[in-house]
């Protein structure tokens, strides 16, 4: 995989034994219900939407609530209000450009969803951007330590029956990032940000120029990212 962002884009193959995909931001375009149900906590609690969307994204909701509210707050009753909020809230969901190809490609069983987003909402949004939920996803309630922490790549990467540094990570955002390299694993940038823990990375835009040709022989994916 390319080490410099100034050839980031050009084509790049890894093999690999399977593929993890962190779900907001890179599978699924949720920017407009995020942005929502974050503006709505923000009012609730007089805090500036701008200091919030700044950590939130990528990270655990009751993680994102205790930074920010009041001494005396029930974080875990606000984490579930908002959870609550945004499982109900798909009104401009939609998936990442050829996510849902990219998906019908995979095999079963060589491809896992880690997410900071609790089971029913990650249900929820893929269910709204019309892509299917893997064998595995490792969600919000299924960790103890969110991302950056990798627990949530590794536990995953265990769960397929294969080592974390033999697997393809796609993320977005620098927690997500960072807990991809973290677990040791081969990681993408998905989307046009520039989070600093991406730098060096290998980038795609979206998804419709990520081929993947799996092995029947040895059950390796191979997977080539184009420009």
């Amino acid at each position: 995989m390319t080490t410099d962002d100034t050839t980031a884009m050009r084509h790049v193959t890894a093999t690999v034994a399977a593929v993890l995909f962190d779900m907001d931001g890179t599978l699924v375009d949720s920017t407009a219900v995020v942005e929502r149900t974050w503006r709505s906590f923000a009012d609730r609690h007089q805090v500036e939407l701008s200091r919030i969307l700044a950590v939130s994204h990528g990270r655990r909701t009751e993680e994102t609530v205790a930074e920010f509210v009041s001494a005396g707050v029930d974080v875990a009753a606000e984490a579930r209000r908002i959870a609550a909020e945004e499982v109900a809230d798909t009104e401009g969901i939609t998936a990442v450009p050829g996510a849902g190809e990219l998906l019908a490609r995979l095999p079963r069983g060589s491809w896992a969803m880690v997410t900071s987003a609790g089971r029913r909402l990650a249900e929820a949004r893929m269910a709204a951007a019309g892509l299917p939920m893997p064998d595995v996803t490792i969600s919000a309630d299924d960790v103890t330590a969110g991302k950056p922490d990798p627990e949530g790549y590794l536990a995953a990467a265990a769960r397929l029956g294969v080592a974390p540094e033999s697997t393809l990570v796609f993320e977005d955002a620098e927690a997500g990032l960072l807990a991809a390299r973290r677990c040791g694993a081969r990681t993408v940038v998905v989307g046009t940000a520039h989070p600093p823990a991406g730098q060096g990375l290998d980038r795609v835009a979206d998804f419709r120029n990520v081929l993947v040709d799996a092995d029947p022989s040895t059950g390796l994916l191979h997977v080539t990212l184009g420009p």
